[in-house]
């Protein structure tokens, strides 16, 4: 079986690409994985948000302008219809222009449900990664200078690296990590972790900046590891419960003077979510030689869309930016009002526990296989028919809604998926 969470962080990642991916007969290495005929990651044309985006650009619909210090981040931001409130700040030595960065001089991280923007100031790039609807998470940087002719140069080699591995279910992927991270942001020796929603809250974001409030009495974030010896001593009152980032540094050239820590919570699950909907999607394609039933795989995944092994939050949880407003803002809602993307931020993430990913290009995109074992085991759960403990998280309240929703909003649900059929009786 897949090591299950939580997953040391890959540091050092030249050896993963010898790590078998079947869980089975260990047959595929995540290089042969990718580059399977039936995935072709290398080789097959991509149809993602940048790929889109560089058409447009080409043909005049679409203009980036340069401004001072940012350069086209802006321009590049509204284009995909990323919101400026989802700004995160990283100041760990953790991307591939990590000279650059420092605890002065943070990466800023933007998103949405299917594309993430990295800046670096001072940096001659903009770094993205987006989710290709069958082919996964693709990689491209962009010249960020006046002079830029506008190629997005796809990046499949040092980005790749990092993300394909274990932390991302082998899979070309987003991962967010935590990390112990010195005054100059490099890592130091000491446990590193990816992070997701069933991640303790106590050992999240070392090495970002956190702002918002919570009842939370530790997580790693806004913290420097002053001693080697004693690396949990960085966390205090202050870095926990941090109010502004005025003093920390220059903020010149950031969009807004935030890291939100709504958003944090919710990147977290969707890089996750990410790379389990690309997983099967490519189990789904390959076929016997992966070595393990996909239902299998579409277990695994379900458990993780209906945050099942959720990690208890410290709420009520609020961000500074606002973007728990415009994140729940979009997306579909049925008769009542209700949708996927609203969030509780007391005890947990989701007011409704079903992950809005299921609404996106990618899920929608799986082959039939993967979809029908992921909409069966879903409703294994939800109607009750699957009385094990472990889905006792799940009330039949929770139940009822999340079918509710998935029956008034989801297209393709089958026939079997409704909202009469929840077993009245189920009782935990």
């Amino acid at each position: 079986m897949l090591t299950r969470h939580p997953r040391l962080l890959a540091v050092a990642v030249l050896w993963a690409v010898a790590v078998a991916v079947s869980t089975g007969q260990g047959k595929l290495t995540t290089t042969s994985f990718r580059n399977h005929p039936a995935i072709g990651y290398n080789t097959s044309p991509p149809h993602d948000a940048i790929s889109e985006l560089s058409r447009k650009i080409q043909t005049g619909d679409v203009t980036l302008e340069y401004e001072p210090v940012h350069g086209y981040l802006r321009s590049v931001l509204k284009a995909l219809d990323i919101p400026i409130e989802s700004q995160m700040l990283v100041f760990s030595k953790t991307s591939f222009q990590a000279p650059r960065i420092t605890p002065t001089n943070p990466r800023a991280i933007y998103f949405n449900d299917h594309a993430s923007v990295g800046f670096v100031r001072g940096g001659e790039v903009l770094e993205f990664l987006v989710q290709d609807p069958t082919q996964g998470s693709m990689f491209y940087t962009l010249d960020n200078t006046p002079a830029s002719t506008f190629e997005f140069k796809r990046n499949n080699v040092a980005c790749i690296l990092c993300h394909t591995s274990d932390a991302t279910e082998n899979v070309p992927g987003p991962f967010i990590g935590s990390v112990y991270p010195e005054k100059d942001g490099t890592t130091a020796y000491g446990p590193a972790t990816t992070t997701d929603h069933r991640s303790p809250f106590e050992t999240r974001w070392g090495g970002w900046y956190v702002l918002g409030s919570h009842q939370g009495d530790r997580h790693l974030g806004n913290a420097v590891a002053l001693d080697r010896s004693d690396l949990a001593s960085m966390v205090t009152p202050e870095s926990v419960h941090l109010k502004s980032l005025e003093g920390r540094f220059d903020l010149t050239g950031y969009l807004t003077p935030h890291s939100d820590l709504v958003a944090l919570l919710v990147i977290e699950h969707q890089a996750h979510m990410m790379n389990l909907i690309t997983r099967i999607g490519w189990e789904a394609r390959i076929g016997s030689e992966i070595g393990r039933p996909l239902s299998q795989t579409a277990a695994e995944l379900v458990d993780y869309m209906l945050f099942v092994d959720e990690a208890p939050l410290p709420g009520p949880i609020s961000g500074p930016a606002g973007f728990e407003k415009v994140f729940a803002a979009t997306g579909p809602r049925d008769s009542r009002g209700r949708s996927l993307r609203d969030l509780d931020l007391k005890t947990r993430l989701m007011k409704y526990p079903c992950s809005y990913m299921i609404y996106s290009d990618a899920f929608n995109a799986l082959p039939q296989s993967a979809k029908d074992a992921i909409y069966a085991r879903t409703w294994e759960i939800l109607s009750g028919h699957d009385k094990s403990a472990r889905y006792a998280v799940l009330s039949r309240a929770d139940r009822q809604a999340i079918v509710d929703i998935l029956d008034a909003t989801k297209p393709d649900l089958p026939e079997y998926f409704r909202p009469q059929a929840i077993d009245a009786k189920r009782d935990y």
